[in-house]
């Protein structure tokens, strides 16, 4: 019985000690321009990331840019989608079937840079935060 109430405490305790929960929540999975800044509670308990000019702005800049670049996913996918559409009411024309077959050939080539690039960005984010 002891053993259980230690395992309850424990448990207790280390979901209320977490220094800010749901700060990194994204909205609509876009990160936070903060995402590879260190964060601590200010003199008013609010948890606030910690800013220091020259050295943190490159990890702001890769935040920046890992929010372009989920932009731009987005806009590669929307691009495949039209494209799509495009080649089913294409109605046998073959000018039209040829385009949309080159515009989502080429979406999705774009939509892999666009990946690769977001994994090399978080990767250095991570490893610089």
């Amino acid at each position: 019985m002891l053993v259980i109430i230690a395992k309850m405490n424990l448990l207790f305790f280390a979901l209320t000690s977490a220094d800010c929960p749901n700060y990194n929540n994204p909205f609509f999975s876009f990160p936070h321009w903060w995402k590879y800044l260190s964060i601590h509670k200010d003199p008013l308990g609010r948890c606030a990331p910690v800013f220091n000019f020259p050295g943190d702005t490159w990890a702001v800049g890769l935040a920046v840019l890992d929010i372009l670049l989920r932009l731009a996913g987005i806009a590669a996918v929307i691009s495949i989608i039209i494209a799509g559409i495009g080649y089913i009411t294409a109605a046998g024309s073959s000018d039209k079937i040829t385009a949309s077959r080159k515009r989502i050939i080429n979406s999705l080539l774009g939509l892999a840079v666009v990946l690769v690039a977001a994994a090399v960005v978080s990767f250095i984010g991570n490893r610089l935060g």
